[in-house]
């Protein structure tokens, strides 16, 4: 297939891209803004693949999407181009109405108008998979089962709410338009190439340079963890195997509390680079909950399993070794970004 996928050099995207060159045959047309959490370092060897091409442009952009679905024909869309970052969403909420909402309109709007006018086996064929996340659903309390495919929606946070609204969109594409949509829900995803703003590579670098440990609250809220690449493998199995109208909810079987997951990067820490001031728990601080932080998420993957095919080849206690280790190897990266080479960082605080 011929695919056109956005955000592909952000974290999720970039895992997919590689995935895409590495394991299949299949061909990308990356459209990514490169905004401040954007990589191309992350692409790793498939910036110089023949099957690989890197268009910058904003998903919002009507005419940049018309001219990228004219220019490269593709047989199907991959949708990962998101503002993510919750804090980020609570200070300047706009930016992810405009990312999450109006580019996912214009995106959609865009692939319509290529797809209507395909003959009848391609448009058989087409598909968009729209990529979200399972914080549409709301907050579990401790008793409460695992989200499914069909938890009821009940964002909490901007960024919630407009990943949210356009899971509806892509909901109602299809069944105004008969546009072939998928949708995927993810639980927390970690792994290499993370912009050192989320929980496990900030606890990470800090930790190396011996600052403090911020943890929200008492670091009681619970989350399920993935690692990328096994959600990469998932996504391209939705893509391949999915039926339209389809909801994946892919998850980990992974749910450790905030304050489990830093210990445990802490406990991994001192074995692989000892600190000689001690152990590095010493460095956790507690402060002041975020608003509206939601308790726990986490996703029952049974479904999704069984419809791809699939389960995740990382458990945590490995998955996370493998990502320190990456970090521990990759200093340059992160040093780069530590020193502001980013423009809008939003390092240092409280996961």
């Amino acid at each position: 297939m011929q695919i056109l996928l956005t955000g592909g050099c952000g974290f999720i995207g970039s895992a997919v891209v590689r995935h895409l060159i590495r394991a299949t045959g299949h061909s990308v047309i990356n459209i990514d803004k490169m905004t401040y959490a954007a990589s191309e370092d992350a692409l790793e060897e498939a910036r110089e693949s023949p099957r690989h091409v890197l268009i910058r442009a904003d998903i919002a952009d009507g005419e940049a999407m018309r001219a990228a679905f004219a220019a490269h024909r593709p047989d199907a869309v991959m949708h990962l181009a998101a503002e993510s970052h919750v804090d980020r969403s609570i200070d300047g909420p706009g930016t992810f109405v405009q990312t999450n909402i109006v580019g996912t309109y214009v995106l959609l709007e865009a692939a319509r108008a290529y797809w209507s006018g395909l003959g009848a086996e391609a448009k058989s064929r087409f598909r968009f998979h729209h990529i979200s996340t399972d914080e549409v659903f709301g907050a579990l309390d401790p008793e409460d089962p695992p989200f499914t495919e069909t938890t009821p929606y009940s964002p909490r946070s901007p960024y919630s709410a407009s990943k949210a609204a356009a899971d509806h969109l892509v909901r109602a594409w299809l069944h105004t338009y008969g546009l072939p949509t998928l949708v995927s829900n993810t639980t927390n995803n970690y792994g290499p190439w993370q912009f050192p703003e989320k929980l496990i590579p900030l606890v990470t670098i800090n930790a190396l340079a011996g600052r403090s440990l911020p943890v929200y609250g008492q670091g009681e809220n619970r989350r399920d963890w993935l690692h990328v690449e096994d959600h990469a493998e998932a996504l391209v199995r939705v893509l391949e195997r999915g039926e339209p109208g389809g909801t994946y909810c892919i998850g980990g079987r992974a749910g450790r509390s905030n304050l489990e997951i830093v210990q445990m990067i802490c406990t991994l820490l001192d074995e692989l680079v000892p600190d000689p001031a001690g152990p590095r728990e010493r460095l956790i601080r507690f402060v002041t909950d975020r608003p509206g932080h939601d308790f726990r998420y986490e996703i029952d993957p049974t479904a999704a399993e069984a419809a791809l095919a699939w389960q995740p080849r990382h458990d945590l206690a490995l998955g996370l070794r493998r990502t320190l280790t990456w970090y521990l190897s990759h200093r340059a990266w992160w040093e780069a970004i530590r020193a502001g080479r980013y423009a809008g960082e939003r390092l240092g605080t409280a996961a």
